[in-house]
């Protein structure tokens, strides 16, 4: 039976892991901008000392994500794919990770340019066809490390089914859950045993921090995990941290107005003459629509759009003004990019387009501005 929380997410959100700083009473929980941490006497402390290993700032928000994803233990790191890489150390040379082929850019350049050196391997699959992933494990198949929805085409993988699979064979299951959010899908409830999040992006909200969060009910991989925050030293910052907090408190309304402004720029971007196709979860024709409707709590703020060419999605981007042209997503404004150039970049051209990303390709990540503002943008930039 799956452990409810005892609060709902937006009470969890504002308060799990913060309590009134005993000192003052103060509702924010402090930066507490420190390396080191006096001791009483020889191994007689407080729970801290030294920040690397710990610090009270990064615990409230180690403990806040846990309670979001409903799991035990969280764990923050400097960035996502610093999170991404203390995953990568639960494994050993010689296994084999089956990956999401649409993952993020950086994800795949860290597995094919790092760890092959060191070892592992990767076959990167289209994780929406089950028969496909269990065409592609192996003996020594020790992860299946599933991104969904994707960056960016937006295809979406039924972690429920594909964590029955894993576990079948002993295999563990890692979701990269950041264009979801907790708010809209909680993988470790559907049987996955790791989710990470890059909490650059929805979690925070502002765009202004870099963060990494992974949160599991494994307590042995909680213990590896912070070993290697010991070890490694990737951990995230004390103010990093506070930034982190204070996004995850206007978490759940802030995903609200995501999810309806994408809504709403979708349905306008799929009846444009010049927009040849629109990957959104939220529209009918999508692939896996039924299976987000039945899955997902909401659609989420991600959109790709594909106008045929370069040339025309550069026309595109260089137009508009609301919409800013930047790498990120997940912040209060709208970002808009170019993966083939940008953040995808790293990924051979061959193999880009053959997961839908092409030079054509436009993504948005819809902020919470008035979505007739954005609208109206999309539509100069479009004539």
């Amino acid at each position: 039976m799956k452990k409810k929380p005892k609060y709902g997410f937006s009470t969890n959100a504002i308060h799990a892991g913060q309590q009134p700083d005993p000192s003052t009473g103060a509702v924010m929980t402090p930066v507490y901008l420190t390396s080191t941490y006096v001791q009483e006497s020889i191994g007689k402390h407080k729970g801290y000392e030294y920040s690397r290993v710990s610090n009270p700032t990064r615990t409230a928000l180690e403990k806040n994500i846990a309670a979001l994803e409903n799991g035990k233990y969280g764990t923050a790191f400097a960035s996502g794919m610093a999170a991404i890489d203390a995953i990568m150390y639960l494994l050993k040379p010689g296994d084999h990770v089956v990956m999401s082929h649409n993952v993020y850019g950086g994800t795949y350049r860290a597995a094919k340019m790092v760890y092959e050196n060191y070892g592992l391997s990767f076959e990167f699959v289209d994780t929406t066809s089950l028969n496909i992933i269990k065409n592609a494990l192996r003996k020594n198949t020790k992860m299946l490390f599933i991104e969904t929805p994707t960056n960016p085409t937006m295809e979406i993988t039924d972690i429920e089914a594909s964590a029955k699979v894993a576990r079948r064979y002993k295999i563990t299951t890692v979701v990269d859950n950041t264009f979801a959010t907790p708010y809209l899908q909680r993988p470790l409830e559907l049987g996955a045993d790791i989710v990470v999040h890059s909490a650059t992006k929805y979690l925070n909200g502002h765009s202004d921090m870099l963060g990494g969060l992974i949160v599991t009910n494994d307590s042995k991989i909680d213990e590896a995990l912070r070993f290697t925050q010991k070890a490694i030293g990737g951990i995230l910052s004390p103010f990093d941290a506070w930034l982190c907090l204070r996004g995850t408190k206007t978490l759940a309304v802030r995903m609200d107005r995501h999810n309806a402004n994408a809504q709403r720029v979708a349905e306008f971007l799929a009846a444009h003459k010049s927009v040849k196709k629109v990957y959104y979860p939220g529209l009918p024709d999508h692939p896996q629509h039924e299976l987000a409707k039945t899955k997902m709590s909401g659609f989420g703020g991600m959109i790709a759009f594909d106008v045929g060419s370069f040339r025309t999605a550069n026309k595109i981007l260089k137009k508009v003004t609301v919409c800013s042209l930047a790498e990120s997503l997940g912040g209060v404004e709208t970002l808009i990019s170019h993966p083939a150039t940008m953040t995808h970049a790293s990924i051979p051209k061959k193999e880009r387009e053959a997961s839908g990303v092409t030079d054509g390709l436009v993504r948005i990540s819809v902020g919470i501005e008035d979505a007739e503002d954005i609208i109206a943008d999309l539509d100069n930039a479009l004539m």
